[in-house]
């Protein structure tokens, strides 16, 4: 039976994040904007569990403006800036209240190459969705995004009907707690050229 694109519902991504990475690989994000349609395939993302549970994760120490988002239902955006200048994307994940998510690390564009790459003018030709920045930035939407809906338009998200092959290991630029081989929770596809370049630095999750 062909590995096809099929459309879930919010109880599918109101699941525990480290299950529900693996099966976001080869899903295809999309957000239709006046300009036109971007949609880019899921190839890299890391998982991060809620509060007081994960020392790697921005709910870490309780509920706050900014991340409010993830103590709310599954299937929402929940964006930051890092660095003060990058906007990353992240999908909320569980039941509400555990206040989980997943960091989308990196994709392919596969409809509207074009208008991808005005909106990333510095990224490489190669592929314009090819870190956490970049594929934040190609769809278009952030960093006004923060809450959306990823089952109603502008944006739209299909998922594979049978999980992809994948690798993982530890998360990248979380050193400390919440860093290391203590948590394997970086997932990608093993190959695929939207896969970011592994770099190790540390972030803060404050």
């Amino acid at each position: 039976m062909p590995n096809e694109l099929i459309t879930v519902g919010r109880e599918w991504f109101a699941r525990d994040p480290v299950e529900l990475s693996p099966l976001l690989l080869g899903a295809v994000l999309g957000y239709a904007s006046e300009d036109g349609r971007v949609a880019v395939r899921i190839s890299e993302v890391e998982a991060y569990r809620g509060a007081g549970e994960d020392p790697g994760s921005h709910s870490f120490r309780g509920k706050t403006r900014r991340n409010a988002v993830m103590w709310g239902e599954a299937a929402h955006l929940y964006t930051y800036f890092t660095y003060g200048m990058h906007t990353c994307l992240n999908i909320v994940a569980g039941q509400p209240g555990p206040s989980a998510g997943i960091l989308l690390r990196g994709g392919t564009v596969v409809d509207g190459i074009d208008l991808a790459r005005e909106r990333r003018a510095r990224a490489s030709d190669r592929d314009p969705a090819r870190g956490p920045a970049r594929l934040a930035g190609a769809p278009g939407g952030p960093p006004s995004a923060g809450g959306s809906d990823l089952l109603a338009p502008p944006f739209s998200i299909e998922v594979r009907s049978v999980p992809v092959p994948w690798a993982n290991g530890p998360r990248t630029g979380v050193s400390g707690a919440g860093g290391g081989s203590a948590y394997p929770w970086r997932f990608w596809i093993p190959g695929d050229p939207g896969v970011s370049v592994y770099r190790r630095h540390s972030r803060s999750h404050d």
